[in-house]
């Protein structure tokens, strides 16, 4: 286990031996819910788990993204006695997070690097006069010896560990200073620990659990699926001309590009903003005041596309981003799952969209085997990577293909590619045996390029000089096209007939599948390449028209946009994102029931009294106008 750090000159700390009670008002959990938060009952699996917290046991809770994990913890320390103590992995969600709490009435507050010492004392010193209900830090900063000793003064209600796989080393976000935070239990003992994350696969959830919990606890799986997301995936071929025409549907939309290089995203940024969008770039080689200015603009403004590498993410709580699309394949099925949730948090229509090919596949297997890690991390990874490509290449429904992995089962969904557009399958014995044949006649030392020269009867000088021409094999498989022999093999390596041997230069190696295929054990069926794509152009995608939470009229449609831009000025008032005050389900609601009274907003959704009493009189304004 990890050991505590020393910390620096922390002068903010130096608070008397005996503090006074943080003011504690106990509350009942519907009321806070309603008084807080605006809202009059709990979404599904959130009452279960605060319950139990409620009831001084720990929580690991594992729920999509967008269920509503915050709540779980938040409502719990405003309805127990005492501080509460939220642990999170990013500056960015900690402000946007205390930043939505206060405007909800709620003294909440964070202390992090991004603050001056000023304003970090200032936050401690309402917190040591009891004045907060809850404090943000990262795990750095809360688990020095000085820390711990000075929250031990207090009367802690509650710990809450926010993206909680990142504690885990077989989880794929694994940050080594969370792994200190198993000491929590033996520093406080008898204070319930509330671990959240949405990706955890089963691995994943018991090394938590043997890392955190002393003593009882309760694990809440309330489900992988995110329904609202589209699943789409496609063969990379020109991918400039295939992400432009990807976006020509989505202009005017928030969405995240992910790119595998921070040249790759800069080079994005550059064409989409060549070709009209407002894009912008973002990744590790930025300097850190850049970064944040241009994350600010991505949550703050509407209609941005980010193209970023995956230093950008974890702590986005944009409720309204509309697509999530890939121009490389990611590192893991469970980095896919965690970068396509950033879209449609707000429950409404998203899509996730991702281009592979074979390069990408030998790229990932080349970043796991120049890891400096173990064997065993290697081959877990590795596992991940197949089970990705498996997903990539799959036949039939891809959110069955998805939640599998995470241990669940579903009917088909009706939302992904594969259910819209069922693929046709070809019997592929004789094609699978023609690449098994050249795979074993040259030696099991060769990779994909060289077996397709082989099988295609190919005369290049690796094929010459082998003498490779003269086998059997040659020219077997003439009649068939160079991309769709890649195809083949590609879906030959998700069946699990081949492997690719990274240590071995990328060679492909029969199966233990494999072989029993060659002995009759087994079929194979794979799915046609499709023709190349032609560029289309902006008229083939039809109109835009953004979606939105309820069935509005076009009248209806005019006051959202004035709804929004009145939340817009009052956001950059307070310098927050304007989701903060109020999300686009609130906005849409307004627009749709008009409330002309104080008594009538109080109904909305997403309304609680501190934003009541703050915002209902302009809002009112607004639809009056109306």
């Amino acid at each position: 286990m990890a050991t505590i750090r020393k910390s620096s000159s922390q002068t903010m700390l130096d608070t008397p031996a005996t503090l006074p009670a943080v003011r504690a008002i106990t509350a009942d959990k519907r009321d806070v819910l309603r008084d807080v938060f605006g809202y009059d009952n709990f979404r599904p699996g959130q009452e279960e788990i605060i319950d139990t917290l409620i009831g001084g046991k720990s929580v690991l809770a594992v729920m999509p993204t967008g269920a509503g994990k915050s709540l779980c913890f938040q409502v719990p320390a405003l309805a127990m006695d005492g501080l509460s103590i939220v642990i999170s992995p990013l500056v960015a969600l900690m402000q946007d997070q205390v930043a939505a709490l206060k405007l909800a009435g709620v003294a909440a507050e964070a202390i992090h690097s991004a603050q001056d010492r000023e304003a970090n004392v200032s936050a401690w010193q309402r917190v040591a006069s009891g004045e907060t209900r809850i404090l943000y830090m990262a795990p750095e900063r809360l688990m020095t010896e000085r820390m711990l000793d000075a929250l031990s003064r207090f009367e802690i209600s509650l710990f809450a560990i926010d993206e909680a796989h990142c504690m885990s080393k077989w989880g794929p976000s694994f940050r080594p200073e969370y792994a200190q935070l198993g000491v929590l239990a033996q520093r406080f003992p008898g204070i319930p620990i509330a671990a959240m994350t949405a990706t955890a696969d089963e691995a994943t959830r018991r090394d938590i659990e043997l890392q955190l919990f002393d003593g009882t606890h309760r694990t809440f799986v309330s489900g992988f699926d995110r329904p609202n997301i589209t699943l789409n995936v496609a063969v990379k071929q020109r991918w400039k001309d295939q992400l432009l025409d990807y976006l020509d549907a989505h202009r005017g939309e928030n969405g995240i590009i992910y790119c595998l290089s921070r040249k790759k995203c800069e080079e994005v940024a550059e064409m989409l903003s060549g070709e009209g969008f407002d894009a912008i770039a973002y990744h590790a080689g930025l300097d850190k005041d850049d970064r944040s200015a241009r994350q600010n603009r991505f949550v703050t403004e509407s209609g941005v596309v980010m193209c970023a590498t995956i230093a950008f993410g974890m702590g986005i709580d944009k409720p309204d981003v509309r697509f999530v699309f890939h121009t490389d394949l990611p590192g893991s099925i469970e980095a896919y799952y965690q970068e396509i949730g950033r879209a449609g948090r707000d429950g409404d229509p998203a899509d996730a969209h991702m281009l592979f090919g074979p390069g990408d596949i030998r790229l990932r297997r080349q970043f796991i085997e120049q890891e400096d890690s173990e064997d065993d991390h290697k081959r877990r990874e590795i596992s991940r990577l197949n089970s990705l490509i498996s997903y990539a290449e799959a036949q039939g429904c891809r959110r069955q293909t998805l939640l599998s992995y995470f241990g669940e089962t579903t009917e088909p969904c009706g939302n992904c590619d594969n259910c819209k557009s069922p693929v046709t399958l070809k019997d592929g014995s004789e094609e699978a045996n023609l690449v098994i044949s050249a795979i074993l006649e040259t030696g099991e030392i060769y990779g994909q390029a060289h077996i397709i020269d082989v099988v295609r009867g190919a005369e290049t000088e690796k094929v010459l000089k082998a003498k490779h021409d003269r086998l059997h094999c040659h020219g077997t498989g003439s009649s068939i096209s160079r991309p769709q022999w890649q195809s083949i093999v590609r879906q030959m390596v998700a069946a699990g007939l081949v492997e690719i041997d990274i240590a071995g230069y990328s060679s492909l190696r029969l199966t233990d599948k494999g072989n029993a295929f060659t002995r009759g054990d087994g079929a194979f069926n794979y799915r046609e390449e499709e023709p190349r794509l032609r560029r289309k152009t902006t008229s083939d995608s039809g109109p835009y028209r953004p979606a939105v939470a309820l069935d509005l009229s076009d009248r209806d449609m005019d006051l959202l946009g004035a709804l929004k831009k009145k939340r817009l000025e009052l956001a950059q008032e307070r310098n927050v994102p304007a989701y903060v005050i109020f999300p686009d389900k609130t906005l849409a609601e307004i627009a749709s029931r008009r409330p002309t009274s104080i008594e009538e907003f109080a109904e909305i959704k997403g309304v609680g009294k501190s934003k009541l009493s703050a915002f209902g009189a302009l809002f009112i304004d607004v639809v009056k106008g109306y």
